[in-house]
């Protein structure tokens, strides 16, 4: 239903309901600019004041993810004024997996609603939200499920809060189904996330949706997520081995690649997210040049992302092999734009 922003409004109006004393929400601090918005605008609405009701908790010094312990240690330590927990699944910038269950459970014991943004997690990672007593969560549907931008979102509630009374903007397509078309104006709410649905679906994005699940379903997540941690770990092996920062063992003055996503497979998806030593845009553009559409993210990164449903390992190997000559090409040319 709708746009992931727009899900993401529409839960809040539910498990963001702060009070003098928790009005707090913990987030990570380079959170996906929407979801950003979203919570300032959510706390603003309610008539506080995000630099003091917005915790955007940064990486430790030097280090470009976020401790689990850190997390954790916060929701410890201010969880009594935090209203709501809401992280990203998987962290858009630098393909990190957050430990849900853990955050989840810290959240709980501090009293705190937890949702998540899973935007770059589903069809990426296996995901157990109600086995994790995960509160809520929204997505999108157009990255790894393949519908195309602008495609329909989704939304999770889980089933202990499927009955609820929590204050929500309602509209039509959240009454129930066997009684909407009695046109008595008597709201019969659905149960669960579908009490949230507000108007009809586009059916042309449902039919895209429909047409990427039905090939999901040849396959299994486990199997996916096999195949996505040994061409991400062959990715990163062949960019360790080809393009690796100068050190004392290994002195040189040739471009390289820096990986910045988390190096235990467990602890990221499909994605490694890289910083050059030469000219980003160089880079971009000399990747483009020859073939390689590409992800540039700033301020210093490009995103890879293998997709085991249908990447190979031929591919990866091909876009290493792109990727020096572009890397080759953008020494040269910053080199020449410094002449």
């Amino acid at each position: 239903m709708n746009g992931l922003t727009v899900n993401l409004h529409l839960l809040l109006v539910s498990f963001y309901r702060p009070t003098a004393k928790r009005h707090k929400v913990l987030l990570e601090s380079r959170a996906f600019p929407s979801d950003h918005y979203a919570i300032e605008s959510q706390i603003r609405l309610h008539g506080y004041d995000p630099a003091t009701s917005m915790v955007c908790l940064e990486p430790r010094e030097g280090e470009h993810i976020l401790r689990t312990e850190d997390i954790l240690a916060r929701i410890a330590s201010e969880g009594d004024e935090i209203a709501c927990v809401l992280f990203s699944g998987i962290q858009y910038y630098t393909g990190q997996v957050f430990d849900m269950p853990a955050i989840t459970k810290a959240g709980h014991e501090k009293g705190c609603y937890v949702g998540f943004d899973l935007a770059h997690a589903v069809g990426n990672i296996e995901l157990q939200l109600h086995d994790w007593d995960v509160d809520f969560a929204c997505w999108c549907t157009y990255k790894y499920l393949n519908t195309g931008a602008g495609g329909i979102a989704g939304a999770f509630i889980h089933k202990k809060h499927a009955k609820n009374d929590f204050p929500k903007l309602s509209g039509w397509w959240g009454h129930k189904m066997d009684t909407r078309f009695n046109m008595d104006n008597k709201m019969d709410l659905a149960n669960g996330a579908h009490g949230y649905r507000v108007s009809n679906p586009p059916p042309l994005l449902c039919a895209t949706l429909e047409a990427s699940l039905k090939v999901f379903n040849e396959t299994s997540m486990s199997a996916l997520r096999e195949k996505s941690k040994l061409l991400t770990a062959y990715l990163e092996m062949l960019l360790d081995e080809h393009y690796p920062r100068p050190t004392p063992a290994n002195p040189h003055s040739r471009p390289y690649a820096e990986v910045i996503s988390p190096r235990d497979p467990d602890q990221r998806g499909c994605q490694l997210s890289i910083m050059f030593s030469v000219s980003l845009k160089n880079v971009y553009t000399e990747l483009e040049k020859r073939g390689v559409v590409c992800d540039v993210r700033k301020p210093y990164v490009i995103r890879i992302a293998p997709a085991p449903l249908y990447n190979s390992f031929k591919d990866v190997h091909r876009f290493v092999q792109l990727l020096g000559d572009s890397l080759v090409a953008a020494h040269v040319n910053s080199t020449t734009e410094g002449v």
